[in-house]
């Protein structure tokens, strides 16, 4: 049974600019002084939202995907966020799910944001992922999936828990500051999991402004690592896997849970 260490970014991106976004991110996440097992990045890290995919998706041997590679390998962690990526019909906002050895796996963001017109430009997605690390199940969402508390649902079958920690990277405007924070709350209470929503600062084109607001929360809602708003941060943190354990042997609500299918 083994602790997770996790560091998390909350930063201002330049938009419509790869380049100078992979270079500033490289510089904080040089910052980290200690072994981290898993780190997370924002929402279209590279970009900034919304962007005309059409000129700004990649593919997967794009310059992101290879700067990812060469990042994970380097510090040996996972390093997560998503991007814009062509897929075969389309283009998708895509969370990398990129491994040390240069393995990644990818969740196509399910709910596209209707009222920004994600949807006219970027193709839902329709599988779940779930991926182990260090002996910790993960779930990894992007943004307005967290409105959705079905497609975030956490499960128990034959003993065991869907995840343990579910994350959100996103680029989540300040006008809605509130509701962020409260869903957050909420998605770590139902599920008994902790929750990590990683969001970005700075304002972009479009005139849209973002606080951040990045936070961990454990499985009762309470933070374990909180940014400043309107604050650049790079947070490190540890999570308990036997504090967990404890509470949902102790506090053991998922036995009242109810079971269902999700049809996409």
């Amino acid at each position: 049974m083994q602790d997770l260490s996790l560091a998390f970014i909350q930063t201002d991106l330049h938009w419509e600019n790869p380049e100078t976004n992979r270079n500033h991110i490289e510089t904080l996440v040089a910052g980290i002084k200690q072994q981290t097992d898993l780190i997370v990045l924002p929402e279209t890290f590279t970009t900034g939202f919304p962007v005309d995919p059409k000129k700004w998706a990649e593919p997967k041997e794009g310059k992101t995907m290879q700067w990812m590679q060469k990042l994970a390998a380097y510090y040996q962690s996972v390093i997560t966020g998503s991007i814009l990526l062509k897929a075969d019909s389309g283009f998708q906002n895509t969370l990398i799910w990129m491994q040390p050895d240069g393995k990644y796996k990818t969740y196509a963001k399910r709910h596209v944001f209707r009222l920004g017109g994600e949807h006219k430009r970027i193709r839902p997605g329709e599988q779940q992922l779930f991926v182990e690390l260090k002996g910790w199940k993960i779930k990894p969402l992007v943004c307005y999936d967290l409105r959705f508390p079905v497609w975030c649902k956490n499960t128990l079958q034959n003993g065991e828990f869907a995840y343990d920690l579910l994350l959100f990277v996103a680029n989540w405007p300040a006008v809605r500051s509130l509701p962020w924070q409260q869903l957050l709350t909420a998605r770590a209470i139902e599920n008994m999991a902790y929750v990590l929503g990683v969001n970005r600062i700075g304002a972009d084109p479009e005139g849209i402004s973002y606080q951040g607001d990045s936070c961990l929360l454990d499985y009762k809602g309470q933070p374990v690592a909180q940014a400043i708003a309107e604050k650049e941060a790079l947070l490190v943190a540890s999570l308990d896997k036997s504090k967990l354990i404890r509470f949902r042997e102790k506090f053991n609500v998922s036995l009242d849970w109810d079971s269902f299918d999700i049809n996409t």
